[in-house]
């Protein structure tokens, strides 16, 4: 089955919001095993949305629109879809009552005339309550061609589809889906893909799928099936492969589980305590690691330590070692780890010093980041030379800090 994704608002193609309803509603779509070839913005015009409109439908099985159902001059979306589709429109009467509810319960209790615009729906379509606006979703069926309209916030979009465009898509393919998602840190995209070249080149079912993240690699293994049992069963001998390929830089194969949740779950199981001393990411690897449910019961402190004076201050590094081997160094990045530890009595420090840029420092380049890590009376201390622009060495590190504080856990608990 193939789908195509239609885009409708002006403010999309001026670039004022991010249009992150199609990275989401694409990979809801993968995950469904359906085929998509196309992906098209259009702004709110109903000459050119019913050209876009004519043509996915000709083209493809499914059309799902986001945008463009609000209640003002310039939402054309359902109008133009029903008006291609030959649909009339009517009052439906159960999402008027939905409308005065949700104005009843809202800060304003005067309901403008345009909103019973939204109550309007193509005749025999179906009608989706959305729980969170007062838009509500549709579906229209006709001559083996579907037409799914979803509302463009993404507060309302999302579990719109969860709860109910999901499911009746699911519904429709006539095999089962299921998917393996197998994380990896500590290799580049290319180099993954050179030792599953095999696995690859031979696959039909499961196929494997690989994702360059910033410092990562994610895999997705996908099976088809009759039943999601037999899926189970041809997904597990490829994700024990390629586990046994990659071993632990493999840091999950949990779909929502981030690097830095996969970190605070290491550190709670050895209930081991963390405290991060950082200068050229400024606090984000602290940041990452707070971000996580849970982190209070393993996160001692967080230093910022930008200038030789806090390291000094807050760190103890030696004048000594800052004056003979400069701040950005193994020596400095050895002290700052240390000087975490003793400070707040934590069992990790994870410490980054570098040159994040846009300027060198003497002889030494952008983009070199020392990272240590102290665990177990033992500091280990890794230099890396990052590419990119400032934003992407300071990016780079922070993954890269973590991955070190990752395995370093499992060298020293052979977990």
């Amino acid at each position: 089955m193939v789908v195509e994704l239609v885009s409708v608002g002006t403010e999309l193609l001026l670039g004022n919001i991010v249009n992150t309803n199609t990275q989401y509603l694409a990979q809801k779509c993968a995950l469904l095993g359906l085929s998509m070839y196309h992906q098209v913005t259009v702004g709110d015009n109903r000459e050119r949305l019913s050209q876009v409109m004519e043509t996915a439908l000709n083209r493809s099985d499914v059309v799902i629109l986001t945008g463009g159902l609000g209640p003002t001059e310039d939402d054309l979306t359902k109008e133009v879809c029903a008006e291609v589709m030959g649909f009339s429109l009517e009052e439906d009467a159960h999402t008027r009552d939905r409308i005065s509810e949700y104005f009843k319960n809202s800060i304003y209790k005067e309901i403008p005339d345009n909103n019973w615009k939204q109550a309007m729906t193509p005749q025999g379509a179906m009608v989706l309550d959305n729980h969170n606006g007062t838009a509500p979703g549709l579906i229209m069926e006709k001559d083996g061609k579907t037409a799914i309209l979803l509302p463009g916030p993404p507060g309302e979009l999302k579990p719109l589809f969860e709860e109910q465009v999901f499911p009746y898509l699911q519904k429709r393919q006539p095999e089962v889906i299921r998917s393996q998602m197998i994380k990896i840190c500590g290799q580049g995209e290319s180099q993954v893909e050179d030792k599953l070249l095999d696995l690859i080149s031979g696959q039909s079912n499961p196929t494997i799928a690989t994702y360059a993240k910033t410092a990562e690699v994610h895999l997705r293994v996908t099976a088809k099936a009759s039943s999601e049992e037999e899926a189970k069963e041809l997904l597990k001998p490829v994700v024990k492969e390629i586990k046994s390929r990659f071993g632990n830089d493999v840091y999950t194969t949990k779909e929502e589980e981030t690097l830095e949740m996969a970190v605070v779950r290491l550190l709670k199981k050895h209930e081991l305590t963390v405290t991060t001393a950082e200068s050229c990411t400024g606090g984000l690897i602290s940041g990452r690691i707070v971000n996580v449910s849970g982190a209070s019961q393993v996160f001692r402190e967080g230093f910022v330590t930008y200038s030789n004076k806090a390291k000094r201050k807050h760190l103890n590094v030696n004048k000594s070692t800052l004056k003979k081997y400069g701040a950005v160094s193994k020596q400095t990045a050895k002290e700052m780890a240390l000087g975490g530890v003793f400070a707040t009595g934590a069992d990790v420090c994870i410490a980054v010093t570098g040159i994040a840029g846009p300027v060198s420092e003497g002889e030494k380049p952008v983009g070199l980041v020392y990272i240590a890590c102290y665990l177990k009376d033992k500091v280990k201390v890794e230099e890396y030379h990052f590419k990119g622009n400032r934003e992407k060495i300071r990016e780079q590190s922070v993954v890269k800090a973590l991955d070190l504080l990752r395995r370093s856990i499992l060298a020293n608990y052979n977990t």
